[in-house]
């Protein structure tokens, strides 16, 4: 990649080739880092949740949402809301960890506010009121560490 030059896929879409940290921080190009996901991922629901799980688990948050974002992306039109405001549960704690906390409290707030109206019928057995209730208590009390976040009843 020349210096002002942006790395493009084959239609001409920028991408974002440079290496990244856990968090998602950029790193200097030519440095490792945690790879991302595809920009072309495709995942059934369930197994987007169990990735996405796996990866808050590992406290890589920001790879969580890319794979929630993916799935909002895919998602019929009913459920787009829902997973938007996964991906943005995820990009909360992301911010978090970051030491954001004041974009991880308007983002965790936000997506609350989104997912609340899925919470009485929650599709993929995904635990919409335990993520609400998560959520909020971030807003409320926010956490230095790795955080507890369970996406599914199971």
């Amino acid at each position: 990649m020349q210096d002002g030059m942006r790395d493009r896929d084959g239609s001409g879409r920028p991408r974002n080739a440079r290496p990244r940290d856990a968090y998602g921080r950029p790193l200097p190009h030519g440095a490792s880092g945690i790879p991302t996901m595809p920009d072309d991922l495709g995942m059934r629901p369930s197994e987007a949740l169990r990735e996405a799980q796996r990866l808050l688990d590992a406290d890589r948050p920001f790879h969580a949402h890319e794979v929630l974002e993916a799935a909002w992306k895919d998602a019929p039109e009913p459920e787009r809301e829902l997973w938007r405001g996964l991906a943005q549960v995820a990009v909360g704690v992301t911010h978090m960890r970051r030491g954001n906390a004041r974009g991880a409290r308007a983002l965790l707030s936000r997506a609350a506010d989104r997912l609340e109206p899925y919470g009485a019928d929650p599709p993929h057995s995904i635990d919409v009121q335990g993520v609400v209730q998560r959520a909020r208590a971030l807003v409320d009390t926010p956490e230095d560490g790795p955080v507890d976040l369970r996406l599914t009843q199971n």
